[in-house]
């Protein structure tokens, strides 16, 4: 029988495979236009499961060499006589079930440098049309030396295309760091100092590769195909369609978060394939410890600048624009934690489920970092949960009570930059265990952040605001009430910050009727 995976490649006869055809319908091509390309997207982004079928489809029409660099060692990556013995070992035990004799003739080739190693791809590759795919690239320690043998490939490419040389009829790099990027990752991990000028130029070994604008995530459509394998084995009765469009809400097609939200309602929630289920496998999801989210928390911590933007774009709801000429953006977007905003210029946060565990974590480090946090103390979930119901009226009056009864003036300036996290500080405790909360980053700007809170079958749509005036607030009740419809909700909470001077500031906490919907709204 069948199984979800999450770790390594998706093998077709043993884990259910959402159907990526017309993705490779579309790498085929650059093979057969003889590109050279990288697919460099985040981790447990689906890049070696895509390899190896796209493997599968070439194979017949070409000779594919597939190798990985993921258990390449410190000494065998240290010089070129090492690494270009590694390389043709690869190659050559890649080679040897399907071409023993043409493995063999790999294996015998001049590994010493990198001159007679490109001699021995020109001979090798001559009147043969051989794809070369070298999966997880950034992961040899020494990457100078990997970039000397990139320059080896860009220039026997460009020998080839004047008819003076022979070689790899394509090549295909695979990983997470873009080749542009590789010097930062360097950088990062201390084994390169820049020079003084180094920052002025962007030369790149691999500036003959063409575009890869593959989307590699998976749409609703893409999901319902591995639903649908799942159904035709289980017979669960599921709506494909509707769990679909639920997975890829939290998730935005993410490979790993889709898969794993799969595993988790196949093997731990007894098969619950409801939008209730898709719910509580989040839940299970944000909590656990993993691969993917351990490199999130490592990248805030190596990546000071990646930490700034990303907590500016989420928490404090500045709104940046777009550009993948914006160093930190550009490594943002290839550890794929934003991405363009359907509907303006602005970056924002790539999915749901990232925008809760980043929103969790600059809680955690601010409670940690600001004394001011721990005042709010006191309120246990009982108070605000009675028969597994989660009152927000009650706790957003709670939190207006301890707002008022610990912070002062002196606070001001501090509560005006970080009121909205200190709400969620106040919340997470109270919805964790039955339930999370996440914002919704694409209508978050320095007036407002919408928050979807979720506890048991309950869902409550929350917005949070500055004070900016009379006409601003009627403006906030138009905009929370179109999001409650986009929602189907009846009933939605205000929380604005009124940071004027306390003569002028207008306490509230009070429900305001709109016909058949009703909002919570209080002041502070």
């Amino acid at each position: 029988m069948r199984k979800f995976r999450v770790a390594g490649a998706c093998i077709p006869e043993k884990h259910y495979m959402v159907d990526i055809s017309d993705k490779l319908d579309k790498i085929v091509e650059l093979v057969n236009d003889e590109s050279y390309f990288t697919i460099n997207r985040a981790r447990q982004y689906g890049k070696t499961t895509t390899l190896q079928e796209l493997k599968k489809r070439l194979t017949g029409e070409y000779i594919c060499v597939s190798i990985s660099f993921e258990d390449v060692s410190d000494l065998v990556s240290s010089t070129e006589s090492s690494f270009c013995t590694m390389f043709l070992e690869k190659i050559s035990r890649a080679l040897s079930s399907a071409y023993p004799e043409y493995a063999e003739e790999w294996m015998n080739g001049d590994g010493s440098d990198f001159i007679p190693l490109s001699l021995h791809i020109t001979k090798m590759c001559r009147d043969r049309k051989v794809v070369l795919m070298i999966d997880e690239v950034d992961q040899t320690s020494n990457n100078r030396i990997f970039i000397k043998f990139l320059s080896v490939l860009r220039d026997k490419f460009r020998a080839r295309e004047t008819g003076d040389d022979a070689t790899f009829h394509s090549v295909i790099l695979a990983g997470v760091y873009d080749i542009q990027n590789i010097k930062q990752k360097m950088i990062n991990e201390g084994s390169h100092v820049p020079a003084l000028t180094e920052g002025k130029r962007r030369n790149s070994p691999w500036n003959i590769a063409v575009d890869f604008e593959v989307d590699m995530s998976f749409n609703p459509a893409e999901i319902a195909t591995m639903l649908t394998e799942y159904e035709g084995d289980h017979h669960t009765g599921m709506d494909i369609s509707l769990i679909a469009d639920e997975i890829y809400y939290y998730t935005s097609g993410y490979p790993f978060m889709v898969s794993r939200i799969c595993q988790h309602i196949d093997q731990k929630l007894d098969g619950d394939w409801t939008k209730d289920g898709v719910q509580r496998a989040v839940r299970l999801l944000i909590r656990e410890k993993n691969n993917l989210f351990d490199d999130v928390f490592k990248n805030l911590t190596n990546y000071p600048s990646l930490y700034r933007l990303l907590y500016s774009l989420l928490i404090v709801g500045e709104k940046i624009s777009y550009s993948v000429y914006n160093p930190d953006m550009d490594i943002a977007h290839m550890f794929g934690y934003i991405r363009c905003s359907d509907t303006s210029e602005d970056a924002i946060i790539s999915n749901r489920i990232f925008e809760v565990v980043m929103t969790n974590h600059f809680a955690n480090r601010d409670i940690n970092a600001e004394p001011i946090h721990k005042r709010i103390t006191g309120v246990l979930r009982e108070d605000v949960v009675s028969g597994g119901v989660f009152d927000m009226e009650l706790c957003l009056r709670k939190f207006a009570m301890h707002y008022r009864e610990l912070f002062n003036e002196k606070d001001l300036e501090f509560i005006e930059r970080e009121g909205r996290l200190l709400f969620l500080s106040f919340l997470k405790p109270l919805v964790n265990g039955d339930g999370f909360y996440h914002i919704e980053s694409q209508f978050t700007d320095s007036r407002r952040m919408d928050i979807v809170a979720i506890y048991g079958r309950d869902q409550f749509i929350i917005e949070l605001k500055l004070w900016k005036g009379e006409v601003a607030r009627e403006r906030a009740y138009d905009q929370l009430l179109g999001y409650m419809d986009s929602k189907g909700a009846e009933t939605g909470y205000l929380l604005t910050f009124d940071f004027r001077q306390e003569k002028n500031k207008k306490r509230k906490a009070d429900w305001v009727q709109f016909g058949d919907r009703q909002i919570f709204e209080v002041i502070v």
